[in-house]
């Protein structure tokens, strides 16, 4: 084994460093049949140029692009697609072409936490295929990749939002839960965004000041009830109550000292 595969080496190299486009050619497509992508791609690489306006160079273009993307270089695998789907808009793999390079800026898409510009391209060209292809064997993937990337722009903002609380800037977290909730109807994140906002709420409106307290702390109470009619089983129940106790004792306490004042 140790032999053929050096032997195999051997050949490979001697092929990189031939004139013999035709058989490069020939071999970068059976590498390719047989799932050896890289030997396929760096191939491919020195021939495609010799290939341009030629009738095989159609099918070369595919090939090398899809070699990037089987090999996970998303980035070059997306631009040579892209570079296929204009050399050959009636290609009969067009559809696949631009489905793959959609795909690829997916992949291209970081974690949430960092900039999101491939994430909005990829969900960009998404779309575009859907609306080209609305029928394709494709569509159910596309639609769910989209998915997936909308929820991460969600939970990008969703982030954002709860970051403020963290640094006790409460005013701007309410703010940006606001925001988020508006923005985001549907969001899976919407229970905590709304719990979060109470939290704000809560920390601003225990700390006013005498005329303003009475006022935070009735809009705390309207908060609440949002939250349990919405979801009424909510995970953040336990701290809700926690802190419904202590807003319903400032409650008395303001109450008291109105009446005492008024006398």
């Amino acid at each position: 084994m140790l032999i053929s595969t050096f032997i195999s080496c051997n050949e490979y190299q001697k092929l990189l460093n031939s004139d013999d486009t035709s058989e490069k050619y020939k071999q970068a497509e059976v590498y390719y049949n047989s799932g050896e992508y890289r030997k396929a791609n760096r191939l491919l690489d020195q021939i495609i140029s010799k290939y341009r306006g030629k009738p095989q160079a159609q099918r070369i273009i595919f090939f090398f692009a899809d070699s990037y993307f089987q090999t996970k270089s998303y980035y070059l695998a997306a631009y040579q697609y892209e570079s296929f789907i204009k050399s050959y808009p009636k290609s009969d793999r067009i559809q696949e072409a631009t489905f793959k390079a959609a795909k690829s800026y997916y992949f291209s898409s970081p974690k949430y936490s960092l900039d999101q510009e491939d994430t909005y391209t990829a969900i960009e060209k998404l779309q575009v295929f859907i609306n080209l292809y609305p029928n394709s064997e494709y569509i159910s993937e596309a639609n769910q990749m989209i998915s997936e990337l909308q929820e991460k722009l969600e939970q990008k903002d969703f982030e954002i939002a709860k970051q403020y609380f963290t640094i006790r800037d409460y005013r701007s977290a309410i703010k940006a839960s606001e925001n988020f909730i508006a923005g985001y109807p549907g969001t899976k994140f919407r229970e905590a965004a709304l719990y979060n906002k109470f939290k704000a709420s809560y920390e601003i409106a225990v700390n006013s000041v005498f005329s303003k307290k009475m006022d935070r702390l009735v809009e705390l109470q309207q908060q609440y009830d949002v939250i349990l009619r919405y979801y009424p089983e909510t995970l953040f129940f336990e701290e809700l109550e926690n802190k419904m106790t202590t807003v319903k004792k400032e409650l008395e306490k303001l109450k008291k000292t109105i009446k005492t004042l008024s006398k």
